[in-house]
């Protein structure tokens, strides 16, 4: 069996609570992708196009600096990453993660929280931010109430 890590982004606790019913199925190791400046409440309101977040959703370029970059990504094969969506996409921090480290040969399952869309763009907005022999695989949405039997089942396809 590969051996996995759930990382994950989470703004407001939905994402991490997602990550650790993931990382409790697949019996994984659990790494949050922290940002060096926190999100305050008014960061995360996306209806103030002024908003932290509304920013980086409309500037691509924009890279939010981690609080760490502690993640032993080399001691896995396969890393299941999550992030709530913004805008359709993921918030750029996932991208200064992915471009913190080399994920040469890696295959990344992407998964996510959100209230209303789906994965959206999001693996082509994170495909330029890692080696090109990375395969990064469109995951699920986790929201609302998970069945660890199920989860279970889906990892093992995954990594087995």
């Amino acid at each position: 069996m590969k051996k996995a890590l759930v990382t994950y982004f989470s703004a407001s606790g939905v994402t991490a609570k997602a990550a650790k019913a993931l990382a409790g199925a697949a019996g994984a190791d659990l790494y949050e992708i922290k940002p060096k400046v926190p999100y305050t409440q008014a960061d995360l309101n996306w209806m103030d196009k002024r908003s932290r977040s509304s920013v980086e959703m409309n500037d691509k370029t924009s890279r939010p600096a981690l609080k760490d970059t502690d993640a032993r990504i080399a001691d896995y094969d396969v890393i299941f990453l999550g992030f709530p969506i913004w805008w359709y996409v993921a918030p750029t921090i996932v991208n200064t993660f992915l471009e913190s480290y080399d994920f040469s040969g890696k295959t990344i399952v992407l998964f996510a929280t959100s209230g209303g869309s789906g994965l959206g763009r999001s693996a082509a907005g994170l495909r330029g931010s890692v080696a090109a022999d990375a395969r990064i695989v469109d995951g699920r949405m986790l929201n609302g109430r998970l069945d660890e039997k199920e989860l279970r089942a889906w990892v093992d396809k995954l990594v087995s």
